[in-house]
């Protein structure tokens, strides 16, 4: 028997623009918006972000056993298989915390991170989810939120995106920088971010067509502003259609967490005349970053409004950091009422998950602060005795 998700998929990815879906939230959305969320902590659970190694900024692990790596095997049955990572660096100068950078004069890049990744689903994820879907993840910030205040949001022309169809069109400088600069000097970038995933898409449309295909790319922070470039990138140039099939073209959907502000009122409007384009935005209500930019930039999409403020599970109020985590985003998500108002967890999901990487959970459910590290911190002991820092698969991931 078919799982209602399969069966509900082009719905459930927005066909309707979730019309009757969001309030109450649909019993399939919830843990759809779930699974598309746990994709995108992934960049951040994958993330190396230990200035005394040499591969500071990359990905802790390879693809082949990337999933079972960052917890996303056991008791899911969504399953994918990562077939790309993606890495970006800027042409214009942006904070740190966007290009985390090595300490080691050996470093694996100067000029490169690891932003994310493109993942498809394996035969048995096909079953579940109904159809063959793609997924592009894409890393977001990994520091405070004091980038906020020292990034210049400066609008500018996305003409690799929109080409000459609209000259009116313009977008924030930083996130466009990322999405789109290359560096001849760093191996990893001597193609873009952009360019990185979409070319890995054309490959896999080519590869699946004749299959039903879903694109649903995702992000949390910056990795929803990325990702928010990348999902109307796809769709305006083509990239959800097979060579020698242009009639036929796939659904693409962008489930954005904490997205901050893209482009000006003509990008919200070139991106809401695409039929084949949908977006969900999930936004915790006293988090900041939705707000920013905040003048001259609009929303796109559909919006889902959260609460976590209103969780029993949580400390009260809870603080910048906390409304805007993307674990506290997807316990939010498993309990919010909607209008009804309250709480109560409505998916099986483990409230530990919330403490990973802050201090959010109340102190009687004895879950430690920040538990999510790598054992000793990637030290390993050798044969002698020393110790030595060993913090990255050197499997199958260099393909920029």
């Amino acid at each position: 028997m078919r799982s209602s998700i399969a069966k509900r998929w082009k719905h459930l990815s927005g066909q309707n623009n979730w019309g009757e879906l969001l309030d109450p939230l649909d019993n399939d959305l919830r843990p759809y918006i779930i699974h598309y969320g746990e994709m995108a902590q992934a960049t951040y659970d994958a993330f190396n972000t230990e200035k005394a190694s040499k591969f500071a900024g990359s990905s802790l692990y390879g693809k082949k056993d990337f999933f079972s790596n960052v917890g996303l095997v056991k008791g899911n049955t969504y399953k994918y298989q990562v077939t790309k990572f993606l890495y970006a660096t800027s042409q214009i100068q942006v904070p740190e915390a966007f290009i985390v950078k090595s300490l080691s004069r050996e470093a694996w890049s100067k000029e490169s991170n690891w932003i994310g990744y493109v993942a498809v689903a394996t035969d048995e994820g096909k079953d579940i989810l109904g159809r063959r879907d793609i997924v592009i993840a894409w890393r977001g910030t990994v520091q405070t939120l004091e980038w906020i205040n020292d990034f210049e949001f400066n609008l500018v022309s996305p003409e690799k995106i929109f080409a000459d169809q609209r000259g009116d069109i313009k977008v924030h400088e930083g996130w466009y920088s990322i999405y789109t600069s290359d560096d001849p000097r760093s191996p990893y970038n001597k193609s873009s971010a952009r360019d990185q995933g979409l070319n890995e898409i054309r490959r896999l449309v080519d590869q699946f067509k004749n299959e039903e295909i879903s694109i649903t790319v995702t992000g949390h922070s910056l990795g929803a502003a990325l990702a928010t470039l990348n999902a109307v990138d796809i769709v305006a140039n083509g990239y959800n259609k097979a060579k020698n099939q242009s009639r036929k073209a796939s659904p693409v959907t962008a489930f954005l967490f904490a997205c901050p502000r893209v482009g000006d009122s003509d990008f919200k409007n070139a991106f809401t005349g695409f039929k084949d384009l949908k977006a969900l935005r999930v936004r915790n209500a006293l988090d900041v970053v939705p707000n920013y930019p905040l003048i001259g930039y609009s929303d796109v999409g559909e919006e889902l409004a959260i609460d976590t403020r209103k969780s029993k599970y949580l400390k009260s109020p809870g603080n910048l950091s906390s409304w805007h985590n993307l674990e506290g985003y997807l316990h939010g998500v498993a309990g919010t009422q909607r209008s009804k108002g309250g709480f109560n967890l409505e998916v099986n999901r483990d409230i530990a998950l919330v403490n990973k990487s802050i201090d959010a959970l109340r102190d009687e459910y004895l879950v430690p602060v920040s538990w999510r590290v790598q054992k000793n911190k990637g030290m390993v002991q050798q044969a002698d005795g020393s110790w030595k820092l060993m913090d990255h698969e050197d499997e199958d991931d260099f393909d920029p």
